[in-house]
């Protein structure tokens, strides 16, 4: 579990949170909302080392974060970022890379890293990409095969930014259909998302962040009813009541 206690982190000259305190709890889907710049990338950053924390500490399964080695954290805690490189490599090849953690110097790929990949291939539903030339796919299908990577790194928390971005409304929801199963093997899932009608159903947590501080944390139902969404984000949302639960529309 990733525990992030009162901490302040951000970039030389730009501080950008302070004194939050949240964790990734294992089994549960936690999504992070707020505006833009607000911290939330930052926060996954942080979350795993790529970033230091100014005041404050964040822990792993029980011990700070410093006491491990960055390769020892890549094997504990997976992070899609919302950038990232193209290649001119094949898409099973950009999947292989989530293995790196776990393979030493030269790196040699063993039977048990390509399992790892056609299961990863197999979750996002893109096992007929995976010898294409990344550069020759779609964003939405690139994407798939970046998701691909942080789950082929078999880590107990997978931590992804803006996983839906690029996709259409179905794959969309594929991946919170994904996160919900995979908090149900027990790993702790955070994402950052901008979608509420898509994060509300399929959150356990929403973490709403505003100029750099934890605004509200809680349960969607407590978070939809106490209003902070419109005050925060500006916008108001309804809901309907149906077979598979809560649904939200903007009003």
């Amino acid at each position: 579990m990733v525990e992030l206690r009162n901490i302040a982190a951000g970039y030389p000259g730009r501080p950008v949170l302070e004194d939050v305190s949240l964790s990734f709890v294992p089994g549960q889907v936690t999504v992070l909302l707020g505006p833009n710049g607000c911290g939330k990338s930052t926060l996954l950053h942080t979350a795993n080392g790529l970033l230091p924390v100014t005041k404050g500490e964040v822990w792993l399964d029980g011990r700070p974060l410093n006491a491990y080695t960055p390769k020892e954290i890549a094997r504990k805690v997976a992070v899609l970022p919302q950038s990232r490189p193209v290649p001119e490599i094949t898409a099973r090849r950009m999947v292989l890379h989530g293995r790196f953690p776990w393979l030493s110097y030269p790196r040699r790929y063993r039977e048990e890293d390509h399992a790892a990949v056609r299961q990863a291939l197999a979750w996002v539903g893109a096992e007929d990409l995976a010898e294409r030339p990344l550069s020759s796919l779609s964003g939405g299908q690139r994407q798939k095969i970046y998701i691909a990577m942080a789950l082929a790194q078999g880590t107990e928390t997978v931590l992804l930014d803006e996983p839906t971005t690029f996709l259409d409304a179905k794959h969309q929801l594929e991946v919170m259909a994904l996160a919900r199963a995979l908090a149900r093997e027990g790993k702790a899932v955070g994402l950052v998302l901008h979608d509420l009608c898509l994060a509300l159903p399929g959150a356990d947590r929403v973490a709403l962040l505003y100029g750099g501080r934890l605004e509200a944390l809680g349960e969607p139902e407590e978070i939809w009813r106490s209003g902070c969404l419109e005050r925060v984000l500006g916008v108001r949302l309804g809901r309907v009541e149906t077979e598979a639960g809560w649904r939200y529309y903007l009003v």
